[in-house]
């Protein structure tokens, strides 16, 4: 056990909540978690200074009984994979809090492995990556409120341009500071959200030039349809842009960072990489569509666990849950988890976990803070037994891909929708330490 104040040496990042770290000597990965756990259920605290954070031995999964288990090393690893395909310095998209992996994980994880640039969608979301390191590049992807551009160049935060009304209004605040904001602008080549459109971004770059108050940094678009079989609609939105960079790059305008890939263009479209991509799915080890899967050295990084908390054996029709949506058909044994919708479990009936390394039904509708499952093919199941929603046990894994189709949906959707009372607990037991 070490003092807090030489965590840095130990790489562990205290920053937010409790830290934990488990005994090298016994074998067990680095771990820790981020979250202000109640006093009460943290173990054999080691003897700390008033006033300074401590590190704790503890069975941390032996006090939850709902958690989302992060491998930040599968993080690096595909960081790493990303960076040698592109060829190209890696934007890691973090928006979403690392979607749903946890901004305070992972974007020290992503630092250590020399990632350059992280892309957000929102101001705050910038705020708070910006507390790991002074000189990580930002982009906030998204719309900021005027208000926000003091704190940005405070920061050295870039904001995203799109039109003539928000770049005035970010160029007169930036004046009144008598500062520059850097900016990168967005081109609309085909995906009908921000953007300028490409038959007018020359023009509106040219103004944007002579506009006191901002400092041009960089251009982009953004693809629709890049994890598609068919290559047709983005090859037109690459000629737009290209066209676009090329006109700029005639009049000596081109910014210093031109970018459009992401994580499904990095592998379809090569020709599209130009000085940056931006990787966002891929870096946690998910498919970005069914027709762009990842190649199998990708890992996912993220499962989502609980606690099998009561185990009993109900008479032939009995309901379980709300609604009765299931019925016994004879004596069953019924298992009760701690995880439900409010965790991100979707209310739909079909859902299956895994218990000791086999697949079992969750039974009728998941509740708020509950699920229930048919045990009777795990004659060896008990309370307190591992329950995995997603992920893996053992051998045995249920993908988050195979779960989004399960529930209507897309991969990124399920991730993200990981609630923030979902206790984070990070590894690194397949860091680079192993690579």
């Amino acid at each position: 056990m070490v003092w807090a104040k030489e965590a840095s040496r130990q790489k562990c990042h205290i920053s937010l909540g409790f830290y934990f770290k488990s005994d090298r000597r016994l074998g067990q990965p680095v771990r820790w978690m981020i979250y202000n756990l109640p006093q009460r259920v943290i173990h054999k605290p080691m003897s700390c200074r008033v006033g300074e954070r401590c590190l704790y031995y503890t069975p941390m999964e032996d006090v939850l009984t709902t958690w989302l288990e992060v491998d930040l090393g599968a993080i690096q690893h595909n960081y790493r994979l990303l960076r040698t395909i592109s060829q190209r310095p890696v934007m890691a998209v973090i928006k979403a809090n690392a979607y749903g992996h946890g901004i305070s994980g992972v974007v020290p994880a992503l630092i250590h492995v020399g990632a350059p640039w992280c892309g957000v969608a929102r101001i705050e979301e910038a705020l708070d990556v910006r507390q790991f390191d002074p000189d990580i590049q930002i982009l906030v992807l998204g719309y900021t409120n005027p208000y926000w551009v003091d704190e940005a160049i405070a920061q050295g935060i870039c904001l995203t341009v799109f039109d003539p009304i928000t770049a005035e209004a970010y160029a007169t605040r930036a004046r009144a500071l008598g500062r520059a904001l850097r900016v990168h602008i967005k081109v609309d080549t085909g995906m009908g959200r921000l953007g300028v459109l490409s038959g007018e971004a020359v023009e509106f770059v040219r103004w944007l030039m002579d506009l006191r108050g901002l400092e041009v940094d960089g251009l982009y678009t953004h693809f629709a349809r890049a994890d598609e079989s068919d290559p047709t609609p983005t090859l037109e939105q690459v000629r737009r842009f290209d066209g676009v960079v090329g006109a700029l790059s005639a009049l000596g305008l081109r910014p210093r960072w031109v970018h459009a890939s992401n994580s499904a263009a990095i592998f379809n479209f090569p020709q599209a990489r130009y000085d940056l991509v931006r990787a966002g799915i891929a870096l946690y080890g998910l498919h970005p569509s069914p027709e762009t899967p990842l190649p199998a050295s990708f890992r996912p990084a993220m499962a989502l666990k609980a606690r099998l908390v009561s185990l009993k054996t109900l008479p032939p029709g009995s309901g379980v849950g709300y609604g009765h949506r299931y019925v016994t058909s004879g004596y069953e044994r019924i298992g009760v988890v701690a995880a439900g919708y409010a965790d991100g479990i979707r209310r739909v009936l079909g859902n299956e976990v895994l218990v000791r390394g086999r697949r079992v039904p969750v039974l009728g509708t998941p509740c708020m803070d509950q699920i229930m499952i048919q045990l009777d093919g795990v004659a060896q199941a008990k309370p307190g037994d591992e329950v995995v929603i997603f992920g893996r046990q053992g051998e045995a894994c249920i993908p988050v891909e195979e779960v989004a189709q399960r529930w209507g949906t897309i991969n990124y959707e399920v991730v993200t929708s990981m609630m923030a009372r979902l206790p984070r607990i990070y590894s690194e037991s397949h860091g680079e330490e192993n690579e």
